[in-house]
């Protein structure tokens, strides 16, 4: 008989509290700082590097977990610690998932490396999809990829918005039209490799939250990659235009391919940056004395920070859920994907505000983390595919209509 239980494994007990005293410990005593900077914490990500958390190998270790957990398990925690620090951190494993979706075994091995760099001396990788016209709607990408045979190389020419780590990253991960007349079918993922001409970086972007995490427009003038360059290869991109251009059902192209994979570790995230700020504010409420009682005593607050509760742990199952199906190939028939996204952002929101609310005007001040953690949360809403477009996703999965 087969036996079904939630209990993690002392392996994954000891990943998540190793993570959590690296957030605990070195993460939380300066994200307030690295958030008025709003640099990236290079000092950080170093210390990372150093211990072993931020590199191939802690990559490679976690997502190896055939329960798909572990992955999750340190996204929360490291995101419970600071999600801007932490996305300077985990942000490269946005570029690393759409070559491990993409690409074959041989670039896995030759470009994810290079994304983190080493201990020494860390780097960090960019995956540029979203474009000024081309959010939401990636159909609509307008970079341009055009092979010149006689050098074997392609040749990308375009834009790329609100990348995280665009311009400061080693590699870079771009989307682009191989053929505009298939729209998203068309579209194929390029590495452009370290020190490549062409890739311009543009201006830091100065966000609401995620502050440590650097975002920043990219521009692609000319730029001339070699022809292994091509995730998966020319010849699975030929057989893959062809059955598109005779109607046959085609792959999900790149950049819903790499998206797919990571909205349960992006799910993670918020849950991190919730459950941190209803901990505060369940640790607040009981300290806090007001009418002759701690305010915890009164069933508005005390039931509020029990919802707040429900709502965390439900989210954590379903990003639970759809990390291991996203792990064991199991399809998202449901959406499932999307929604552990779309719930444990919108929980995110929720209890950020809810514990700025619990502190009242201490919450409102930078003297306390809660206005820091609501700002960070409503991202979660917004990038890796909005609430909307999850919403969309989950409404065609279990309608099996094209809807709009």
């Amino acid at each position: 008989m087969a036996e079904f239980s939630l209990d993690l494994s002392e392996q994954q007990r000891d990943l998540r509290d190793w993570v959590h005293g690296f957030a605990a410990g070195t993460v939380r005593p300066v994200a307030g700082e690295w958030d008025q900077r709003e640099e990236t914490p290079w000092p950080v990500i170093a210390e990372a590097a150093k211990i072993g958390l931020y590199g191939f190998e802690f990559l490679a270790s976690t997502w190896s977990d055939p329960t798909g957990l572990s992955v999750c398990l340190a996204s929360e925690e490291l995101f419970w610690g600071d999600a801007g620090i932490g996305l300077s951190i985990m942000g490269t494993g946005l570029a690393v998932a759409a070559i491990y979706g993409t690409g074959t075994q041989e670039q896995l091995l030759e470009w994810v490396p290079p994304c983190f760099g080493d201990a020494d001396e860390p780097a960090v990788a960019a995956f540029c999809s979203t474009e000024p016209e081309a959010g939401s709607d990636v159909g609509a990408i307008r970079t341009r990829a055009v092979y010149q045979q006689a050098t074997d190389e392609w040749v990308l020419t375009g834009q790329k918005a609100f990348a995280t780590n665009g311009g400061i990253a080693a590699v870079h991960v771009v989307t682009a039209s191989v053929d505009p007349e298939l729209g998203s079918r068309g579209q194929a993922a390029f590495v452009v490799p370290p020190g490549t001409p062409g890739l311009i970086a543009g201006r830091k972007l100065r966000k609401l939250g995620l502050r440590a995490s650097h975002t920043a427009d990219v521009f692609l003038d000319q730029v001339r990659v070699p022809g292994r360059c091509l995730l998966g290869g020319r010849e699975a991109l030929d057989e893959r235009l062809a059955r598109a251009r005779s109607g046959q059902p085609a792959a999900a192209q790149a950049a819903m391919r790499t998206f797919e994979l990571s909205r349960p570790t992006v799910g993670a995230q918020a849950i991190g940056i919730a459950r941190a700020a209803y901990e505060y504010a369940l640790e607040y409420a009981n300290g806090r004395v007001q009418f002759g009682r701690p305010i915890i005593e009164n069933q508005a607050i005390a039931f509020a920070l029990a919802d707040l509760r429900t709502e965390i742990d439900a989210a954590r199952l379903l990003v639970w859920r759809a990390s291991w199906m996203g792990r064991n190939n199991r399809p998202f028939d449901a959406g499932e994907a999307s929604m552990s996204k779309l719930k444990a952002g919108e929980v995110a929101v929720r209890v950020t505000e809810k514990a700025v609310q619990v502190l009242g005007g201490a919450g409102y001040v930078t003297d306390h983390p809660v206005e820091r953690w609501y700002r960070d949360a409503k991202i979660y809403t917004i990038f890796e595919g909005t609430s909307e477009i999850q919403r969309l996703v989950i409404a065609r999965a279990i309608s099996g209509h094209p809807i709009r």
